[in-house]
């Protein structure tokens, strides 16, 4: 789950290891992060936590929001293979699934693998989070790593306020006004997989913390960037449109009325350049633009006398 929101709950996950050990289900006891990665393996589990205990043992947390969870299952069963080879030590796998479109029928908790009318040849166990599934009430007062997850969990829309309240009062108790910010950056981010930015705005605007985050501003900035790319790219690809219509009105003649719709579904400033390269040696808009050609009328038979 590359992005922001990967790399939101990964810097959650360090700052609380021990908070997901308790919300998979297992006995809380202390846990530390070690190196998820699996050397010659191609990838690693979003974050591998060692949890102490009368035997030792590994935690693989991979959090999810996209709709190919079901296809990550060989990539779980991989992950929590090396970790075994590696460290040598057992592993425990935990499916965090951030937002109900990531939900499949299909995610029970086993992964069985093997050939057609045959017995299974793997067998792999894992724990499922539903995100959303989970009481605010339950993210608010558990682990500190786990707070900004309230907002995504089983609250409806008119809640959000109250629990925003709860959020700050929490954070206000329990954490200094310097590093608060860290976690309202990672709460807007995150209400970002289900929330409107207009709403997620206003909730947050009285969060003085979060204005003075370096990350919340580093946000806002890309996201400025962004805007303003998509709005270059928009006022070119308009002009390469008009510019198109001119030659080839001018090559071709009048367009047919689907040769402007066709244009203006075409919203890659490449592909229109690459048009223009073309309009000179194609002979018709049908050529240039891959539309059939328009029928022509039979002549109408004069009738017999």
């Amino acid at each position: 789950m590359p992005g922001p929101f990967d790399d939101t709950l990964k810097h959650l996950t360090e700052l609380s290891p021990e908070d997901w050990v308790v919300q998979g289900g297992w006995t809380a006891a202390p846990a530390t992060l070690i190196d998820a990665d699996i050397a010659t393996i191609s990838g690693a589990a979003d974050e591998a936590i060692r949890v102490a205990g009368p035997t030792d043992w590994l935690l693989a947390v991979d959090f999810h929001a996209g709709h190919d969870t079901v296809a990550k299952l060989p990539d779980l069963l991989l992950y929590n293979s090396a970790l075994f080879k590696r460290h040598r030590l057992p592993v425990r796998s935990l499916l965090v699934l951030l937002h109900q479109g990531a939900d499949s029928p299909q995610l029970t908790g086993l992964y069985e693998r093997g050939f057609p009318g045959e017995p299974f040849d793997v067998a792999f166990r894992y724990q499922t989070v539903r995100v959303w599934q989970v009481s605010a009430e339950k993210w608010l007062s558990g682990g500190l790593g786990l707070l900004p997850l309230a907002p995504l969990g089983d609250v409806q829309p008119v809640d959000l306020p109250a629990v925003i309240a709860r959020m700050k009062q929490r954070l206000a108790q329990t954490v200094p006004p310097s590093q608060a910010g860290v976690f309202w950056s990672a709460t807007f981010i995150l209400m970002g997989l289900r929330y409107e930015q207009a709403l997620i705005k206003r909730l947050l605007q009285e969060v003085g913390n979060m204005k003075e985050s370096v990350t919340y501003r580093a946000i806002l900035e890309e996201g400025e960037a962004r805007g303003e790319a998509r709005g270059e790219a928009k006022g070119e690809a308009k002009e390469a449109r008009k510019i198109l219509l001119l030659f080839g009105r001018d090559k071709f003649g009048e367009p047919s009325a689907d040769v402007p719709a066709t244009l203006d579904a075409i919203t890659d400033v490449d592909r229109l350049n690459d048009l223009l390269l073309r309009l000179k040696h194609a002979a018709s808009w049908q050529e240039l633009l891959g539309l059939p050609r328009p029928r022509r009328r039979s002549p109408r038979k004069k009738p017999s006398s």
